[in-house]
């Protein structure tokens, strides 16, 4: 039997920084609002003995439960894809907060470049600098346009950092709190960069250099330094997240309710309109139809395009003749870098998040590609997260991987390793792209997401070129011995990578070739919005967070004008 509620005004699918931004901003507005989250409710007080390495970083308990729902993986269309069984290559979060909740902290806004990529490029080098299956399109928007949501979102987030980055956007007002504290560790790299001719500035970070308290009067804490954030929650409440920022924002109204252990497994539709959600109580299997008069899919990227799949909204994407949107330009990120191995000891244990230092010399056009053989390229940076001492076991080339001498390697290096990573842009291609699987069903009877991704010669060519500079500045900063890291083959989706997946949903001003326009806001369906990472038309050389809040606070303002006019917003 189903249970139909009362309808609201505004439901939200997924309660963390998208939910929770369009639940704050809609009901301060008057609409009545219901957050559905499929996880359960949890918070600072939750987080008094997260300094529990194995509990949090190898048995991942703020994470998906895989046993009741996963998704499929192939590299290309010629294999079966199969489930993944264990958390891999990246970690799909739940409960209040979401992935805001075990972030690393790092908040960036997207290049100028980013969000007109194609016209850019083309001006540049000529239409034919990537092969036609490159599918790099603009995202139906400018820098200029998206910025004061960047603003917002840095003010709503207290985000700490300094404007010394001669590659960004203008800004229309400073960082609300002043960078983290410049270490040892981090003013070795700037002085290598420096000394290289590079453009050395402190990273963005959500781990705030004092305390705050943003516009909507809610209190953040200042960092600890203590080095547990990604993959934990912050007991002191000093890591910016939505459950200490917009959601008791929106719950302060009176206007908001959050429903836990709910798992949305359709959108309802009419004609060309939806009329709500349909979910599970995944404790109990009671069956709930919330009926809504705007849909806000504020879900992790694979859900977000699953449930517009399976609700059959939207064209799906068919790779064979390039038409439809739903599921194309799915990308996700490039890691080269190199590491370095010391004779002196530095304190690598204490840390934060985003405590670090970047150039953008090497990031997306701020150099020439007139010769080179990819477009766009990766911020290089040397982080101090802290170093922990299950998962940190760094051995110089030709250690063995078990016995005394491993043991004797990893204590030595343990304290003389740094890195140089890169986040490398990934330019969406033809064949990567989201679907239905037509096999596995999760534990409500509805087809598993299909993911079919592999690397390109797009991707190998940046991690090479990058890889280099990275090795250079290693180099440059006194490393005994530079390890860089191997070339990339075909993406394996075991080991960690990055939380950093993007497309399915993508943004943009033509119907044909995007889901949703640029307020977010579904072109079938007037009062359906899906916003997240999903509508990134390609990921640029970045954390997205940054960039998901922005366009959150886009939607925000798109929702709530459709619920006083009605109609298209573009």
């Amino acid at each position: 039997m189903v249970t139909t509620l009362d309808s609201v005004d505004v439901v939200t699918v997924g309660v963390g920084w998208t939910g929770g931004i369009i639940a704050a901003e809609c009901a301060k507005e008057g609409l009545k609002v219901v957050g559905l989250e499929r996880g359960r409710e949890r918070g600072t007080e939750d987080f008094s003995i997260v300094h529990d390495e194995y509990r949090y970083a190898v048995r991942y308990e703020l994470m998906q439960d895989l046993s009741r729902e996963t998704i499929t993986f192939r590299n290309n269309r010629r294999q079966r894809a199969l489930p993944m069984r264990q958390l891999g290559s990246f970690l799909l979060g739940e409960g209040l907060g979401g992935a805001g909740t075990h972030w690393n902290g790092q908040t960036w806004r997207f290049l100028p470049y980013d969000l007109q990529i194609k016209t850019i490029t083309d001006e540049k080098y000529g239409a034919n600098k990537l092969p036609a299956e490159y599918t790099i399109q603009d995202w139906g928007i400018t820098y200029d346009e998206l910025e004061p949501y960047f603003d917002r979102f840095e003010k709503t987030a207290g985000i700490s950092g300094e404007d010394k980055n001669p590659f960004w956007g203008k800004r229309s007002s400073a960082y609300p709190t002043p960078p983290m504290k410049k270490t040892p560790i981090l003013q070795r790299f700037e002085t290598a960069t420096s000394n290289l001719g590079l453009s050395p500035f402190m990273v963005p970070s959500a781990n705030l250099s004092e305390a705050y308290e943003n516009p909507d009067g809610q209190q953040i804490n200042a960092c600890q330094y203590c080095g547990f954030c990604e993959r934990f929650g912050c007991e002191y409440g000093a890591k910016t997240s939505p459950e200490i920022t917009v959601v008791p924002a929106a719950r302060e109204t009176g206007n908001y309710e959050v429903k836990f252990n709910a798992n949305v497994v359709e959108v309802m539709k009419e004609g060309d309109r939806v009329t709500g959600v349909r979910y599970f109580d995944t404790v109990t299997f009671e069956e709930f139809i919330q009926p809504a008069n705007v849909v806000v899919l504020t879900s992790y990227v694979m859900n977000n395009a699953k449930l517009l799949m399976v609700s059959e909204i939207g064209q799906q994407y068919d790779p064979e003749t390039g038409q439809g949107s739903l599921g194309k330009n799915y990308a996700y990120q490039i890691l080269p870098g190199a590491t370095g191995f010391f004779d002196e000891q530095m304190n690598t244990f204490m840390g934060a998040g985003a405590l670090g230092m970047t150039v953008d010399d090497f990031n997306g056009d701020s150099f020439e590609h007139g010769d080179l053989d990819f477009i766009h390229g990766a911020s290089l940076s040397i982080t101090q997260t802290g170093s922990r001492p299950i998962l940190a076991n760094s051995t110089p080339p030709d250690t063995p991987s078990w016995g005394a001498e491993f043991k004797r390697a990893s204590i030595e290096n343990f304290t003389r390793t740094l890195n140089v990573g890169g986040q490398g842009a990934s330019m969406p291609h033809k064949e990567n792209f989201l679907a239905l699987n037509g096999t596995y069903k999760d534990i409500y009877g509805v087809p598993l997401l299909e993911l079919t991704y592999n690397f390109t010669d797009q991707d190998r060519a940046l991690h090479n070129y990058i890889t280099e500079r990275a090795g250079e500045i290693m180099q440059e900063m006194g490393a005994k011995t530079v390890v860089t890291r191997n070339p990339i083959t075909d993406y394996d989706i075991v080991p960690y990578q990055t939380t950093h997946n993007t497309g399915g949903t993508v943004m943009g001003a033509d119907q044909a070739t995007s889901v949703v326009n640029n307020f977010l806001q579904h072109w079938d369906a007037e009062n359906l919005f899906v916003v997240g990472a999903g509508n990134f038309a390609h990921n640029g050389g970045y954390n997205p967070t940054g960039t998901v809040g922005a366009l959150a606070y886009r939607c925000a303002e798109g929702v709530i004008r459709y619920s006083r006019e009605g109609g298209s917003l573009v």
